[in-house]
């Protein structure tokens, strides 16, 4: 398992983007995402709607899974575009493949080390609509 590295936590990356480290309860799984916080989202589909979870949306070359590919077990349904993540370990859900942009990330802003989502805009997501 990898430690947390503190000099990457929190601090400026590249174009105005913040650097965060994220990982599940156990640690097992450890990712790095750069984000420039234009805003945060919550979505009422049938899996969201019961997560509740509060999702920041990253590029895929923003994103970078450090540690724990082993264990993450994956959850498809409906049209099978969406990739949902789980440790197998501790059972949290870190962060998914996007449906509707399948080149990002949705990143579970709970899992993230130091963020803070005060004044960051929230989208909400009609995904019960969705096709």
């Amino acid at each position: 398992m990898l430690t947390n590295n503190d000099n990457t936590q929190s601090m400026q990356s590249s174009n105005n983007k913040q650097r965060f480290t994220g990982s599940c309860h156990c640690g097992s799984v450890q990712f790095q995402i750069d984000s420039d916080l234009s805003e945060v989202t919550t979505c009422n589909c049938s899996m969201c709607r019961r997560r509740n979870a509060v999702m920041l949306k990253v590029h895929e070359n923003d994103f970078v899974l450090l540690d724990g590919a082993e264990v993450l077990s994956k959850y498809q349904f409906h049209t099978h575009t969406a990739q949902h993540f789980f440790c197998s370990q501790c059972g949290i859900y870190p962060f998914h493949r996007k449906r509707m942009a399948p080149d990002s990330y949705g990143i579970n802003t709970q899992c993230l080390e130091g963020f803070d989502a005060e004044g960051i805009p929230v989208r909400e997501t009609n995904g019960i609509e969705l096709p």
